[in-house]
């Protein structure tokens, strides 16, 4: 089976190339309301294309989406924490988690996908601070996707997608951030979900190297800013993890090369599920 993680940003064109990729199934973050002439193979669910937030303009979410008969799958329904009963899926907030149960024939082997994205938020005004943060939202999505764990062990869950943080270093090297970023990556391992790639060699890594990025680091550029394009993009923030007991069957690509990047500023993720 096959797998995409991508943040299309919005990007019309993105929905269109879905199916060239021959993928299963698409775990999109920043998905707008896709177009009406659509192919009909694409399936999703009906929820708003929106991510909550009071006076915060989001017309988009996060988003599983079906691309081919070769699987089945059922999504479910998102609820607000307010709103949501015992056992169901509560989201802290609405848009930035979407999941979905996959059909296995053998229903010993279904397993759960997820979309995930951490929204950036801003410290309260009166602390005068500019600084722009997404780690609170990555773990308040730690804590939704715990109601699919049951079980210590052999949970089989699929997470991925734009996080927004770093991993293994703060920006310009700071420590104090590497350390808040850090307690994401360990509170998922601590819940059951191994971190899994992207990684080098299984996409191209920054050239030349940045100056903030630690000499030993496996990570691979999956976004370019303003100032860049997919050949000088520098920082990973898009992240796939997976439950331990199938984390050995999951292989993760980033598809970052300029010329199989895509219309977006983030790449995509190719994902290879042997269960």
């Amino acid at each position: 089976m096959k797998i995409i993680s991508w943040n299309i940003a919005q990007r019309t064109e993105a929905w269109y190339s879905l199916l060239e990729s021959d993928a299963d199934l698409a775990l999109l973050q920043e998905a707008s309301r896709p177009p009406s002439d659509l192919p009909k193979e694409i399936e999703f669910d009906d929820s708003p294309w929106e991510t909550g937030g009071k006076g915060i303009n989001r017309p988009w979410r996060a988003v599983v989406v079906k691309l081919s008969n070769r699987v089945n799958i059922e999504w479910l329904k998102s609820k607000s924490v307010e709103d949501a009963a015992s056992g169901e899926l509560a989201v802290s907030r609405l848009g930035s988690l979407a999941v979905a149960k996959v059909n296995a024939l053998n229903p010993d082997l279904d397993f759960y996908v997820a979309s995930i994205y951490s929204p950036w938020e801003r410290p309260l005004d009166e602390i005068g601070s500019r600084r722009i943060y997404a780690d609170a939202s990555a773990h308040r999505i730690l804590s939704d996707l715990s109601v699919l764990i049951g079980r210590q062990k052999n949970h089989r869950i699929i997470a991925a997608g734009d996080l927004n943080i770093l991993k293994g270093y703060g920006e310009h090297g700071s420590a104090y951030w590497a350390e808040r970023y850090n307690s994401v990556f360990e509170r998922a391992n601590a819940i059951g979900l191994e971190y899994i790639g992207p990684m080098a060699p299984n996409g191209r890594q920054a050239t030349p190297w940045p100056k903030e990025l630690p000499l030993t680091s496996k990570n691979v550029p999956t976004y370019y800013n303003s100032k860049q394009n997919p050949l000088t993009a520098t920082r990973q923030l898009d992240f796939v993890f997976a439950s331990k007991s199938i984390s050995d069957k999951v292989k993760v690509v980033a598809r970052n090369d300029p010329d199989t990047w895509g219309p977006s500023d983030h790449c995509r993720l190719e994902i290879e599920v042997q269960l």
